[in-house]
């Protein structure tokens, strides 16, 4: 298993993660048994949006004698009445709710604490941002309850929002190609709505890509939602046209700046196997390219998807990661100190590109790569 840093909370996270929706009404034994598979194979990131009390204790049981072995992205705001789950801004019920689980989970402390569902700018500002729920939770950080503050959306302009106010680390976000093609909005079913795809569609919506690129330049960690589309993606109905592989989906949600682990939803041991192959799957399993360049309705022409096409290069240059920083620097309209350090640690820079077009030869989204070292060379130094 591969680990990465979970932006500026500092936190060591499996780029494959589980959400708790998989194993939500399994008996306390299949319980175990995923948490089991998740010990021997590395899996520390598991996202708990689900108030459901019998799986809160359920899991908290199977975590005895090991707890500090897994990272906790718990939901606050999700609270369990009348036999289902509830969103919730009443600070009363946010407070018995994390309570609750904490108390079911056998633990007094949790790695994230996640501001639950947040998907319109109404919300943010008045219900969550200038409101009891987010001075509880910054008490919780304060008191060592919670190691970071999180927030859970679907809507880019939200999700902007709340990064850009500085008091959340980490972000839980729906990242697909196919979301990632639609606009910012409210209504959270149009991203899997048929008419949404109806018409052809041109690259990756550019709030959406300024909000990765943000959130890698403000040091905010993603964790990824809904990487397979509920398994849309996989199936031959998928929103693309073709249908994707697990290892494609995850690996197009790892590149993508910012994002840190993708809580995937196996709701079986096998599914879950499945996901973890992808830390030793070959590069020709998690390619994505051929795919994305095949699909109808959809084009990526001149968009840099850092799927690593373009290598090798003569020069030794990483062509995907100088581009990633370029892109950064472009976004911010300067060059940030922590992309102009990264991009110093290179092992080789633009400056070094020999012009050969080699890479632009097997690009298959006809990026301007060239001119785009020439560019990177331009604004960080040769």
């Amino acid at each position: 298993m591969n680990y990465r840093t979970l932006g500026r909370s500092g936190l060591k996270v499996s780029e494959i993660g589980i959400g708790c929706e998989g194993f939500m009404d399994k008996p306390y034994e299949q319980v175990k048994d995923f948490v089991d598979l998740m010990e021997e194979t590395g899996v520390n990131c598991i996202d708990l949006y689900s108030p459901n009390p019998e799986f809160r204790s359920r899991l908290g049981r199977a975590l005895a004698g090991r707890r500090e072995k897994f990272a906790l992205q718990a939901h606050l705001c999700s609270v369990w009445q009348d036999g289902q789950y509830q969103r919730t801004r009443d600070i009363g019920q946010v407070k018995s709710g994390f309570q609750d689980q904490l108390d079911r989970l056998g633990t007094d402390f949790v790695e994230i604490g996640m501001i639950h569902y947040v998907d319109s700018i109404d919300d943010w500002e008045t219900q969550v941002k200038n409101s009891p729920v987010m001075a509880y939770v910054q008490e919780l950080k304060a008191a060592g309850t919670i190691g970071c503050v999180g927030l859970s959306s679907h809507n880019p302009e939200v999700a902007q929002a709340a990064v850009d106010s500085g008091l959340i680390d980490v972000l839980m976000f729906s990242v697909n190609p196919c979301y990632d093609l639609q606009p910012a909005g409210e209504d959270v079913e149009q991203l899997w709505a048929e008419s949404a795809y109806e018409k052809p569609l041109v690259n990756m919506d550019p709030q959406r890509q300024a909000l990765y690129e943000s959130c890698q330049r403000q040091g905010v960690g993603i964790t990824v939602m809904k990487a397979f589309g509920g398994g849309d993606l996989l199936s031959q109905y998928s929103p693309a046209g073709v249908a994707l592989t697990p290892a494609q989906c995850l690996h197009y949600a790892l590149t993508r700046p910012g994002v840190a682990s993708v809580m995937c939803g196996a709701r079986t041991l096998e599914e879950l196997r499945a996901c973890v192959a992808y830390a030793t799957a070959p590069d020709s399993e998690k390619d994505y390219a051929a795919a994305f360049a095949a699909m109808p309705k959809i084009s990526w022409k001149g968009h840099c998807m850092y799927c690593g096409h373009c290598a090798p290069c003569p020069a030794g240059i990483s062509v995907a990661d100088v581009t990633k920083f370029l892109n950064l620097a472009r976004a911010q309209g300067q060059v940030p100190e922590t992309v102009r350090e990264h991009y110093a640690a290179l092992p080789h820079h633009a400056g070094e590109c020999l012009a050969c077009g080699a890479c632009e030869g097997r690009c298959p989204f006809s990026v301007p790569i060239m001119e785009n070292m020439e560019r990177a060379a331009q604004i960080f130094g040769k």
